[in-house]
Parts: C-alpha cells; structure tokens; sequence
C-alpha cells in the first residue's frame, strides 16, 4: 500500500493549524486559560474519521483531548504522542499580523502557535486521518493526548492527566512531543536536525529576606532589601561548573564528527568554538544555571521594609540536583531562605534505542542530506509530566525551517511563523515515524 500522506493530508495539515491559530487559547499563568474550543476542534476533527476522543478537565474549560489507535502489533508497547493546545501570550500591536488570524502570507502561516505547538497539533491530526482515509494503521498502538496549561506548570494539563487519567497511558512506554526534529541551518548550507533526548529541570524559586522595618533616613544594619540584594548578586555571578550528561556527550561527539573538530571534551569551550552556530545546541545545556528574574520588595522611598522577596528561574541538568540545592544554600547564604515555587525533573533518554534510530530514520528518507544530532531541552517539556508513569519522552516535532527563520528565536517570539512547505515536510516525516516507530 503506498504512502497515506496525499493531498488532501498536505491541505489538511495547513488548514488546521491556520484553525487551530485563529482559536486563542493563550495561558495568562495562575489558573487563566481556556483550551476548550481547541480541545472540542481536534476531538471533532477525529469523530470525523471514527476515531473517539474523550474530553477530561480538572476545572472548567481547562481541556484535555486523548484518543487511542490501535497497531497491527499486538506485542507492541504504546507510543504516546502529545501536544499541547495551549500558547503563550501575544501583543497583536507588535506583530505584523494578527496573531490569532491564522493568516498565509508569501508561503508563510503566522501566528501564535505556528511553531510552538499548533502546528504539531495539527500534524498529528492531519496523520491520524490520512491514516483512516487510506486503511492503515501504526505498529504500535498510538495515544494521542492533546494537553491544556503546558505553558505554565501544567497543572490542569499533563500533570492532572498523570495523576489522575494514568490508566489511558498504562501500555505507553515512550512519547514523542516538542522541541525536536526541525531544521537548525549549521552553517555551510549544512541542515541539522536535532532530536530531544533529555531536558533540563526546571527549578523555579521563591527567596526571602526579613530584618527591621524603619525610617528610610536612619542606619539600619537589618536590611531585608539589602541582604536580599547581596544573594541575587551572588547567583547572578555564581559559575556552574560543567557537567556533561550522557546526551550532551553524544550531541557533542557527533557535532564534532559532522564539523571535522576532535571532539575534546577536556577542552568544551574551545570544541564549541569550531561548531558555529550548532554550539547553540549545547551551551545551554552544559551545566546548572540560575537566572534571578523577578525582585519585589518595599513600597515607599523613605521606609526600610520589613520583607523582600525574589524570584529565580534554576534549571537543573539530569544528575544535578543535589549540587543545585546545595549550591544555592551557600549563595543564598543565612540571612536569605530559599524554596521551590515550581520544580519538575531533569529527563534524559537514551540515543541508542530503535524508536531514535526510526526518528533518524524518517529524516533521512525525506532530506538525504540532513543530520540528525541528539540534544539536550534547555528548558522543558510536558514530557516531565508523563515521565511520572515511567513513559520516556524524546523531543520530536519534525518541522522544515528556511535559513532565515529560527525555531528558538520566533518560539514565543513576535512574528511567529512557519513555511508552509515545512508543515508539509514535517507532516511527512511524523507519518513515517509514527507508522513504523
């Protein structure tokens, strides 16, 4: 039987991300979203080809999609597949167009969630019905599960599903979802591929400080501001120390195969320095990190407040978290406590196994020419929810990008944007996987 992926799939992959886009379902944080006419959208979309979907919700409107296909194996574990429908905020008076039009413009569809994950969404959806249109069915069984609040602690999203839902995922040994599989143009004309297999922990965190509150124009050597100052400073400055995970170390061993450089991992920095624009890849995920971001205290100019407070987005490599806790006790120090506000777990997958080597695989047979490189998330993904029920997450959303355009810097970035050929090369390239993964 040939390829399910026709033209009706390529119209619909296109026609459904522009849909999905004109849908705002944008996470404010703190509980303020609404997924449910984009969770009611994709359910439709697979009523429509015999595929039942079950809506599930931790507080109203706050929506989640999951629906099963079988394989034609029966001895096959389950692949889980997921994207979230949620999309971080957008100032239309920044934008070219309006973020929420959908629009197709010069071979581009804008707008908020082109990349990050509409798009993806839209692939799965447009699969799964080219797969009913056409009479075949993955190896493996598939879950789909399609995700509310992932753009803040997915709380009322994967994280309700994996406490609450675990059973739709009991046979799901590994998942698939965003941050891999797109173009990353290394230089050269040379087209990277990279595949996520780990992510960073996030550790969001909350410090405090206390001393006496008094006259502005008085000595005070208690000062909450003061010794809270002093700590952020510390962090700000602070110098992780590298720790090269089992991914990061595969990533940079064949980086340095595909650039020609020895791959010295006694000297990183300089091994970065001969990868050009692929060492964006890895530097941020060479070691822990900690950005303060948020500083909150007093409210008038002449009174010393009693309290500060401030906050400090930490991510943590696999293996790191003992050297973060501690690491920060020091900086912190004893006038300044520190606590999780957000905390989730570093992941890391394996390179070696056949659900990698189908997602080289599926690249391969569609760009001859491109390299597929492991990497390692800087940041994270709902894959650490799922992670919960033992399902190991791998970073795959295949997505074709022009040299011009990057994935990381229009993700949550204005204009965001992606090629229409390239929703249709990576609907091609998920297909195959999905099919024989």
């Amino acid at each position: 039987m040939g390829e399910p992926i026709d033209a009706v799939a390529l119209d619909e992959v296109v026609r459904f991300t522009s849909e999905l886009i004109r849908i705002d379902t944008t996470n404010h944080g703190g509980g303020d979203g609404n997924e449910r006419e984009a969770a009611e959208y994709a359910a439709a979309r697979l009523a429509e080809v015999g595929v039942e979907a079950q809506i599930v919700e931790k507080a109203p409107n706050r929506s989640n999609v999951v629906a099963r296909i079988e394989g034609t194996d029966p001895d096959a574990d389950a692949l889980l597949v997921h994207g979230h429908l949620d999309v971080v905020p957008a100032e239309a008076a920044d934008w070219s167009v309006h973020p929420f039009s959908g629009e197709i413009r010069d071979g581009m569809l804008w707008g908020r969630g082109a990349i990050d994950m509409k798009s993806m969404d839209a692939m799965v959806l447009a699969a799964v019905r080219a797969w009913a249109r056409a009479g075949v069915r993955p190896r493996r069984p598939i879950v789909v599960a399609f995700t509310a609040d992932e753009e803040a602690s997915a709380e009322y999203g994967a994280g309700y599903l994996a406490a609450a839902h675990a059973d739709l995922f009991a046979d799901c040994t590994e998942g698939v979802s965003e941050s891999g599989g797109f173009t990353f143009h290394g230089g050269n004309g040379l087209r990277l591929y990279p595949i996520g297999a780990g992510e960073r922990g996030t550790a969001w965190l909350r410090l405090s400080a206390s001393g006496t509150a008094g006259h502005g124009s008085k000595t005070n050597p208690d000062n909450a501001v003061s010794k809270l100052a002093a700590a952020i400073a510390r962090i700000g400055a602070h110098e992780w120390p590298l720790r090269l995970t089992p991914t990061v170390r595969a990533a940079l061993h064949e980086l340095a195969d595909i650039y020609g450089a020895e791959p010295d991992l006694d000297d990183v920095d300089g091994l970065l320095a001969k990868l050009g624009p692929a060492a964006q890849l890895i530097e941020s995920t060479l070691r822990n990190s900690a950005n303060p971001t948020v500083l909150q205290a007093g409210y008038k100019v002449n009174v010393i407040p009693e309290h500060a407070f401030a906050e400090v987005d930490g991510r943590v490599v696999p293996g790191g978290e003992a050297e973060f806790e501690a690491t920060m006790d020091e900086l912190c120090g004893p006038d300044v406590d520190w606590e999780y506000q957000h905390r989730t777990q570093p992941l890391s997958a394996p390179v070696d196994s056949p659900t990698f080597a189908a997602m080289r695989a599926a690249i391969a047979k569609f760009d001859p020419e491109g390299r597929p490189v492991p990497f390692c998330m800087s940041g994270g993904t709902d894959a650490k929810q799922f992670a919960q029920l033992g399902i190991t997450g791998y970073g795959f959303s295949p997505l074709g990008q022009s040299a011009e355009l990057g994935y990381g810097r229009l993700a949550h970035g204005v204009d965001e944007r992606v090629p229409v050929d390239g929703l249709h090369f990576g609907l091609r390239v998920l297909d195959d996987f999905l099919r024989n993964a």
